[in-house]
């Protein structure tokens, strides 16, 4: 798809600032836990298939959601919708960790809400959320709307 704004002309909301670190976190999530669950899936997914599986989930998660928000207005929905599985995924399987450890033999991203990677996976759908929120309040900045013609001066 080409993009047909004009060079220098201000990016698309939500694509700049506070928008392109969270597109770079969530895309280095993305091949975190996709490579993570790669290498576990290849080499011990008898160990644990469980929570192998759901980190594998979890990378296409963070995949959905880095294009979702890269997109700007365009992928708003698909970035809302990822970032709420992720939040539940994350509460869920952390909550499910937590009570029951014998049933997650090896960690997964959102194992106790995401202690292996410093709770980020807990505070990033929040944030992404926030994010997608704040930018539906302002207005989208496409074109300004058209001038009124000029009045017409009275014939001589």
């Amino acid at each position: 798809m080409r993009d047909d704004r004009a060079l220098g002309a201000p990016a698309e909301q939500g694509t700049s600032g506070p928008g392109r670190v969270l597109v770079a976190v969530y895309g280095t999530f993305a091949l975190a836990a996709g490579a993570r669950a790669a290498v576990q899936l290849a080499t011990r997914f008898s160990e644990a298939p469980v929570a192998y599986l759901l980190s594998a989930f979890a990378a296409v998660v963070y995949v959905v959601a880095t294009v979702g928000l890269a997109r700007g207005a365009r992928g708003r929905r698909t970035a809302f919708a990822a970032a709420t599985v992720e939040l539940v995924g994350v509460l869920v399987v952390g909550t499910l960790s937590l009570l029951d450890p014998a049933a997650f033999p090896d960690e997964t991203v959102w194992s106790a809400y995401g202690r292996g990677y410093y709770f980020v996976p807990l505070v990033l759908p929040v944030l992404g959320l926030l994010q997608l929120r704040r930018a539906a309040r302002q207005p989208d900045q496409k074109s300004p709307p058209p001038k009124s013609p000029p009045p017409k001066s009275p014939p001589p």
